[in-house]
C-alpha cells in the first residue's frame, strides 16, 4: 500500500501524472472532433474552426485543460531541475503559452457575438502568442535539460524534437502553399507529443532527497 501511493506524495510526479491525463483528454478531443465535424475538410480546417459550431464547448474546454497542463507541467519541471539547468525563462514562456491558449478558447467564446470586429484580432494575437512562446520554451527547456545530469539522457531527445516543432511552426507560417489545417495540427501534435515525454520523463524521475 505504502509503494503504491509514494509517487502522489511527490508533488511533480503528481503533476506529471496530472498532466499527461490532461494532454490525453485534449488530444482525444481533438481527434474525435475530425470525424464528429463533417461539415469541416480536416485537411483545410485549422483547429481553431472546430471551436466553433456542434462541440465547440468541448474543444474550448479542452484548450483551457492543455493551458493548466501546460503551466503545471512548467512548474514541476522547473522545481525538479536542479543548479545551472533551473531557469526562470521557459517558466516564464510556457506560462505565457497557456495563458495565450487559454484567452483564445475564453476569447472565443463571448468576443464573435458581442464585439465581433475585436475577436479575429485578439484570437490572432493569443494564438500567436501561445505557439512562439511554447515552442520558444520547449528549446530552452530542451537545453536546460543537458545541464542537469539526471536529465542528461533524455536532453538530444527533446532537443531535437523541440527543434522539429519549431521549424514545422515557421514552414507552417511562411510557407503558404501547404495545407492550412495539416500544417496548423501537425505542429500541435508536435508540442502535445514533446509535453508528454517531458511529462513522462518528470514521472520517471526519483525525487532527490537531502
Amino acid at each position: 500500500m505504502a509503494v503504491s501511493s509514494r509517487p502522489l506524495r511527490d508533488p511533480a510526479r503528481l503533476a506529471a501524472l496530472l498532466a499527461l491525463a490532461a494532454l490525453l483528454l485534449f488530444a482525444a478531443t481533438a481527434t474525435w472532433l475530425q470525424f464528429a465535424r463533417t461539415d469541416l475538410d480536416w485537411v483545410r480546417a485549422t483547429l481553431s474552426l472546430y471551436l466553433h459550431g456542434p462541440h465547440g464547448l468541448w474543444l474550448r474546454s479542452a484548450y483551457c485543460v492543455l493551458a493548466a497542463a501546460i503551466a503545471v507541467l512548467a512548474a514541476a519541471l522547473h522545481a525538479r531541475l536542479q543548479g545551472p539547468a533551473r531557469r526562470g525563462l521557459p517558466l516564464a514562456l510556457f506560462c505565457a503559452a497557456g495563458v495565450g491558449l487559454a484567452a483564445v478558447a475564453v476569447g472565443d467564446s463571448w468576443l464573435p457575438d458581442r464585439a465581433p470586429l475585436l475577436a479575429p484580432l485578439v484570437h490572432a494575437l493569443a494564438a500567436q502568442t501561445a505557439f512562439l512562446c511554447v515552442t520558444t520554451a520547449m528549446l530552452l527547456q530542451a537545453w536546460c535539460f543537458g545541464r542537469d545530469p539526471r536529465w542528461r539522457g533524455f536532453h538530444r531527445l527533446a532537443w531535437w524534437w523541440a527543434w522539429l516543432a519549431f521549424a514545422g511552426l515557421w514552414l507552417h507560417v511562411l510557407w503558404r502553399d501547404t495545407p492550412r489545417g495539416l500544417g496548423q495540427k501537425a505542429v500541435i501534435a508536435l508540442v502535445v507529443a514533446w509535453l508528454a515525454l517531458a511529462a513522462l520523463q518528470l514521472w520517471r524521475q526519483p525525487r532527490r532527497h537531502g
